[in-house]
């Protein structure tokens, strides 16, 4: 079989979202509203922000709009990994906030937990397994760093990481191509994307929040001693606004320039038979993800397929966001040649979903918040594909911050500082290109990385897949 006849009968729509159980969209805004507070988004960072608002204080009213459907953007075509890490992994944060890990890492902890909680509180059926991830090594290099963050990690007292040489890892998960690993087991969940979205949809329904979907958000502007924001069919009056748009353009202006949209594209298998999974194994579900700059992530689902997805992480000239992007064939390919590499004692198994969809980026790989119009409007963005848990905690920032209130949250170096933005194009568009070109021949090269890569480390600048 070419790996090109394994992509015959592969549909191109996100699988998460053809679930039978996907709600019915409900109807758009038409006329004026007044409200307490206005959430823009109905991704994760919007209904969160919307449940935990109601929480807080039950007698405030909030409004919700989406431009579309709840949940049909990253937060429904998103491979289900829920990280406690706010940071985007260990490394990333010990590199730019030292001082605060360890506070970062307790409220990561929390977090999940707290997930966890909601899940249950609200009885969402969205296949929550708390089964950790493993980081693998397929180069020897790699396996040097993995050894190196154990070891940094056990110095600095941040528990629940077992380090896994080659028997021990293909115990696991059988590959051809592993050498060891690196097993989060606390840290990470496994989930139905478009599931958790669609139930924090109707949690926040029980709870009193009034819901627009199709209804986009065109302009924000003051109005009086709050804010309006316009829609296309009427507007919103509101004390304050929460904004959860990630990789759509802001509302607040000057923050555009620090995200830039990068599409990220996935393959779903075929339920394996019997003995397709005796053939790997993996009977502790764990999620995975290896150790290039070029990197694949992949987990199996409640049903026995395998997500298999990453790798190219591709920027559009100028950040437009485009449906066009969504679907990208020769993507596809490589990836499916990729997967059986991995697996090819999976030979034979076909893919019958393909999808790709944006997610929001910025320079040092991880969320960053702030407030605007005299402390009216929140936002929070950046996630750089790490959105699933950390949104929840985004949102508990940005109802610190339209509270005015000074918390452990607020204080943390991470929230009150902001990353760099991105340059204009074509500045952009050379500077990313350069900067993918240094890390394919970084993973081609041992892990060496060139001066460009050097330079970017030591600026705190980052981008990869």
């Amino acid at each position: 079989m070419t790996f090109a006849s394994s992509l015959s009968d592969a549909q191109p729509v996100p699988f998460w979202l053809e679930d039978p159980g996907k709600p019915a969209a409900l109807p758009a805004l038409t006329g004026d509203e007044k409200t307490d507070l206005l959430v823009v988004g109905g991704g994760y960072s919007g209904l969160w922000t919307a449940l935990l608002a109601k929480e807080r204080d039950p007698r405030r009213d909030v409004v919700l709009v989406e431009g579309r459907e709840v949940g049909w953007a990253a937060s429904g075509r998103n491979g289900g990994f829920c990280a406690a890490s706010l940071t985007h992994g260990l490394a990333n944060g010990l590199a730019r906030w030292p001082e605060d890990m360890a506070r970062l890492e307790e409220f990561g902890a929390r977090n999940l937990d707290a997930i966890e909680a909601a899940v249950a509180r609200y009885g969402i059926d969205c296949d929550f397994e708390r089964t950790g991830e493993i980081d693998v090594a397929t180069e020897p290099y790699q396996l040097d760093e993995l050894r190196t963050l154990h070891e940094e990690a056990g110095r600095l007292g941040f528990g629940g990481l077992e380090l896994l040489d080659r028997d021990a890892v293909r115990a696991e998960v059988d590959s051809p191509t592993f050498l060891g690993g690196l097993w989060d087991r606390e840290g990470v969940a496994m989930l139905h994307p478009a599931r958790l979205a669609w139930g924090l949809k109707r949690a926040c329904l029980g709870l009193g929040v009034r819901i627009y979907e199709n209804t986009r958000a065109l302009e924000l502007s003051p109005a009086g001693a709050g804010t309006a924001v316009r829609t296309p069919y009427g507007r919103v009056f509101a004390r304050r606004v929460a904004l959860g748009t990630n990789v759509f353009p802001s509302l607040v202006r000057r923050i555009r320039p620090y995200t830039v949209p990068v599409y990220d594209y996935a393959l779903m298998t075929e339920p394996l038979s019997s003995a397709q999974r005796e053939s790997v194994g993996w009977h502790n579900r764990q999620g995975l993800g290896d150790s290039a700059n070029q990197f694949h992530y992949f987990r199996i689902t409640g049903d026995g397929r395998i997500l298999w997805g990453g790798y190219d992480a591709v920027y559009p000239y100028g950040g437009k966001v485009s449906a066009e992007m969504d679907h990208r064939p020769e993507t596809y390919l490589k990836l499916a040649g990729q997967f059986f590499a991995c697996f090819p004692q999976l030979e034979g198994l076909r893919f019958t979903h393909a999808w790709g969809g944006a997610i929001d980026t910025c320079s040092r790989f991880s969320a960053f918040f702030g407030a605007a119009h005299g402390g009216r409007v929140a936002y929070a963005a950046g996630y750089t594909g790490l959105g699933v848990g950390a949104t929840r905690f985004g949102a508990e920032v940005m109802l610190d911050l339209l509270a005015g209130e000074r918390t452990e949250r607020t204080e943390l170096t991470m929230v009150r500082k902001k990353p760099l933005p991105f340059p204009p194009e074509p500045v952009a568009w050379a500077g990313i290109g350069l900067t993918k070109w240094s890390l394919a021949r970084a993973d081609a090269r041992g892990g060496r990385r060139n001066l460009w890569l050097r330079t970017m480390d030591r600026l705190g600048l980052g981008f990869d897949s």
